[in-house]
């Protein structure tokens, strides 16, 4: 999973210029061409979001804004490759966003049923799981 951090622009709702947004989707087309794209969103500014804090047993929701824009994401994408490296290789050709000093991106590794011991889920679980799995699979081809 790559994911994009959020500044003072993204927080402040500026859209990016119609330039940025080509370049944009021609990497998402290139992910796209490659097979590797799962998913690809932009997020609204946290003045549009919530979170949920846990104490004691009890959730909280609190209201954006969220005070660290450098602590939030902007948006996102969902990529399977073989390789952590393949991964990165893909991270370093996103386009850099005008004035992006700053701005940074994380590369994340998204767990997947496989990578459990076996031990950890019983075979019912694990069946649900691929059903689950095979739902999701089946809305996506259209």
């Amino acid at each position: 999973m790559i994911v994009g951090k959020a500044n003072e622009q993204t927080e402040a709702g500026v859209l990016p210029s119609q330039e940025y947004v080509d370049k944009m989707i021609e990497y998402n087309e290139a992910l796209a061409k490659a097979g590797v794209l799962l998913a690809a969103e932009g997020l609204y500014p946290s003045s549009h979001g919530a979170q949920i804090s846990y104490s004691d047993g009890k959730a909280t929701v609190i209201d954006g804004p969220f005070a660290e824009a450098k602590e939030l994401i902007a948006g996102f994408w969902l990529i399977q490759v073989k390789s952590r490296e393949e991964a990165l290789e893909w991270a370093l050709r996103l386009p850099v966003p005008p004035g992006g000093n700053g701005i940074g991106l994380d590369v994340w590794q998204v767990f997947d049923p496989s990578d459990l011991p076996e031990e950890s889920m019983t075979p019912e679980a694990a069946q649900r799981e691929a059903d689950l799995r095979e739902l999701l699979r089946d809305k996506r081809e259209f």
